[in-house]
């Protein structure tokens, strides 16, 4: 059967094509999220596919293969080929095709297949896990290597339902606020941060305690995880990506919680604080002593503040800004797998490849919402995206042709005809809260100084950075140049206007990261604006159309924009001395 109207091509190879002009677009794009990547997303014609990592979330979370199924013959111009539609009800019916158990006498594996049973116990990578095969449908494994199994078998293809329970952790009392400390305003949980917190922990004290929330920037995951936290009420160990989101944590956690200051600590590079609940940084936390081997084996040893993970009895570990989880943590958090894991991210895109680690380890995809469902309900502000194309200037294009392959993404990066552009559109956007965001530090620090604006990089002392950051959001300042460090877990609720200068080669997880800085919903109901600066014609514009991959998947289309475009009539580009 031939619907013609229907903007899906679903192929054997398990790639799916969708006709971004047709009137089913947003409606087939918002059904294929839970369980379909967004591979390529040119003008006209975006391109999904379906992987096995993809249905195993989409199963995790509750979805269905007949489901999926119906989706994809709902939206789909063709028959859908028959080799899909058995993989799909395959994959689907792999995940939890395995249990992990824990009884008095040990940790479990079972099935209810022995041939399958059969097949795991003789896998070489299970070999240093089984302990015994004690019936034709039971492994016992070993206890302690509970992630490392949960990992062997998603590599093997048969992902684990991991049913063996969670210790309770030490008891902490840990209650809402009706209203907030700061302002004395009234507070409640949003209901999706309500709705993430109990599927999180769907399936009580014994099977809920491990999963992923995907929520966008701006959408208040940091509620998500203090949500978990009063349903268990247990000491926390909070993992997050720097020290100003430290600060931040714990002033959500004093505003919106009865919890005491001498119940939260700060562990970081300037205090080593451990308290029923102690929040640290990734960098602190994967400090290696000097002299150690840095190689592929990782040795928990080199590690001195690995020692935190079981300093208390954390009853929850919370990993904040899940995607950017350095691979040590990883290692150790295979061992931790009785302790209940949040993972708190807007995107489960990792440029490492390590998803599958994330889902493993962590716990697989358990709740996410459409950025545009929520732009639509109001929690996050709506936003208009733009790109801006700008040419090489004539006395660069010969350096820039003769440049090594390797340096090629600096060198178009920084071109200098991108400042009259940001210029302008400073000048177009001077009553907003603008930020230039960029990846090359001298590039930076010579528009601070040209303009006569505050530059944070990854030097700025973190003392300064608060200054500045409140100045910002004082509106004392309006405009604030900033390097990588602000991508993640900095809350500067007026911000409406992003301009990208430069960003890290083809990375969707920064893209994601930088158009949330300026979600937060205004109170005046204004637009956002994001605009990222491109030279044509260069590996600039290839790694930018990378970059807003994720984006499209989440329905934000970019206007293409050119000098003409941005620049008063007359006016050439040219760089700026």
């Amino acid at each position: 059967m031939i619907n013609p109207e229907n903007p899906l091509i679903v192929q054997s190879d398990k790639s799916i094509l969708l006709e971004v002009d047709s009137p089913h677009y947003d409606l087939a794009r918002d059904a294929l999220a839970p369980f379909a990547e967004l591979e390529k997303s040119p003008e006209h014609i975006h391109t999904y596919r379906l992987t096995p990592l993809s249905l195993w979330n989409a199963a995790a979370a509750g979805l269905k293969a007949d489901e999926i199924l119906t989706v994809l013959t709902h939206y789909s111009k063709y028959d859908l080929p028959g080799n899909v539609s058995h993989d799909i009800k395959d994959y689907m019916g792999r995940y939890g095709k395995l249990k992990l158990v824990r009884e008095d006498d040990g940790l479990f594996l079972i099935g209810d297949d022995e041939a399958l049973v059969a097949e795991i116990a003789y896998h070489k990578k299970m070999q240093l896990y089984i302990i015994a095969k004690t019936s034709p449908l039971k492994l016992q494994v070993t206890p302690a290597l509970r992630g490392h199994i949960k990992q062997a078998l998603l590599h093997i293809g048969y992902p684990a339902e991991d049913l063996a329970g969670y210790v309770d952790g030490a008891p902490l009392v840990i209650n809402l606020r009706s209203h907030m400390r700061h302002n004395n305003q009234p507070f409640q949980l949003r209901h999706y941060q309500i709705e993430a917190g109990e599927v999180f922990h769907a399936g009580g004290a014994l099977h809920g305690g491990s999963g992923t929330i995907v929520l966008p920037c701006g959408a208040g995951k940091t509620m998500v995880g203090i949500a978990a936290m009063h349903q268990l009420q247990c000491s926390t160990l909070i993992l997050t990506p720097n020290t100003i989101a430290v600060r931040q944590w714990i002033h959500e956690l004093l505003d919106k919680t009865g919890i005491s200051e001498e119940d939260i600590g700060e562990y970081s590079g300037l205090r080593k604080e451990i308290r029923p609940i102690t929040i640290s940084t990734y960098q602190v936390i994967t400090y290696r002593k000097r002299g150690t081997q840095k190689s592929g084996v990782i040795d928990t040893d080199d590690f001195p503040h690995f020692e935190l993970f079981n300093l208390r009895d954390w009853g929850l570990i919370i990993y904040d800004e899940v995607h950017l989880l350095p691979a040590p943590i990883f290692r150790i958090t295979a061992e931790l797998q009785a302790r209940r894991r949040l993972g708190l991210t807007a995107t489960l895109v990792r440029e490492d490849g390590m998803e599958g680690d994330v889902f493993s380890l962590i716990g697989p995809k358990k709740y996410d919402v459409p950025w545009k469902d929520l732009e639509r309900q109001g929690w996050i502000a709506p936003a208009e995206c733009h790109e801006i194309r700008i040419p090489l200037p004539m006395e660069l294009r010969m350096e820039y042709a003769t440049t090594g392959q390797r340096q090629k993404a600096a060198f178009a990066a920084q071109n200098p005809a991108k400042m009259p552009i940001l210029q302008q559109l400073l000048t177009r956007h001077q009553d907003a809260h603008v930020l230039v965001i960029g990846t090359y530090l001298e590039q930076l620090q010579q528009i601070a100084i040209m303009l006569n604006l505050p530059l944070i990089t990854g030097k700025t002392a973190v003392r300064m950075r608060e200054k500045l950051y409140e100045d910002f959001r004082s509106g004392k300042s309006k405009c604030l140049v900033v390097s990588k460090v602000a991508n993640f877990s900095v809350d500067l609720p007026d911000a409406n206007v992003a301009i990208e200068i430069s960003g890290t080669f083809g990375s969707r997880q920064e893209e994601a990261q930088r158009l949330g800085r300026i979600l937060r919903p205004k109170t005046d109901g204004s637009i956002a604006h994001f605009y990222t600066i491109v030279t044509r014609d260069t590996v600039d514009q290839m790694f930018a159309v990378n970059r807003q991959r994720f984006l499209t998947e989440q329905g934000y289309r970019y206007e293409i924009l050119y000098e003409a475009d941005i620049l008063p009539t007359e006016q050439p580009i040219e760089p700026l001395s």
